[in-house]
């Protein structure tokens, strides 16, 4: 690593496998938000908070990032008390059931660990949390539980899985199986509820794969 913060931070991005976009989005700013920081030089510095986040993200000390060596060391416990990436939550379910109707719109959010979600493999700029409504996914998912849904999953080929897609303007969590003949499998883990055979997959909006999930007890 240099002494540039700005060279540092776009070799942390690409030995990621992160974008300039997502970073950006991660921080809850414009997409180019980080670009023109890295490219054009502005914002001069990053504000503290977003450094702290990326520090966090990409595991590495604040000073690299452009903090000073005395203000790293005096915000280390707030570091280790609330170093957390928050991830939004929608406010309507995805049906596991009859259906409910998404409007699209995140009332709050959950803090994760930034090497949690690393080890889950995911994008935190491509996650939402949504709640099941329902029981057609029991065992598997139930009423009121949480799912951390991956939205760049709808832009990569799909496989076998648990999804949340949108079907006559109902959101659903379904599992979901590829057949031999290009044509999907919706299915519920529930036998008391039906499954479709045979659905076009040009039919299915797909909005996200189900990464992980918290049950309520």
């Amino acid at each position: 690593m240099s002494d540039d913060p700005r060279a540092n931070l776009e070799h942390l991005i690409h030995k990621n496998g992160h974008g300039f976009a997502a970073i950006s989005k991660m921080l809850g700013k414009n997409a180019a938000y980080i670009q023109q920081y890295i490219r054009r030089g502005v914002p001069k510095k990053l504000d503290e908070d977003d450094r702290r986040r990326l520090a966090e993200f990409f595991g590495v000390e604040e000073r690299l990032l452009g903090a000073p060596a005395i203000r790293e060391s005096r915000r280390a416990g707030r570091d280790a008390r609330d170093g957390l990436l928050r991830i939004r939550q929608l406010q309507v379910g995805a049906s596991a059931g009859p259906g409910s109707l998404a409007d699209d719109e995140y009332a709050e959010s959950m803090g994760f660990g930034p090497k949690w979600l690393r080890r889950l493999g995911v994008d935190p700029a491509h996650l939402s949390l949504i709640a099941v409504d329902g029981d057609s996914m029991d065992p598997t998912l139930g009423d009121g539980d949480d799912i951390m849904v991956d939205h760049s999953a709808a832009s990569r080929p799909l496989r076998d899985g648990i999804y949340v897609l949108r079907m006559d303007d109902v959101l659903l969590v379904k599992r979901i199986a590829m057949g031999p003949s290009g044509k999907l499998s919706i299915r519920s883990d529930n036998p008391q509820y039906p499954d479709w055979e045979d659905v076009s997959a040009e039919s299915v909006n797909i909005i996200g794969r189900v990464v992980w999930t918290g049950r309520r007890l």
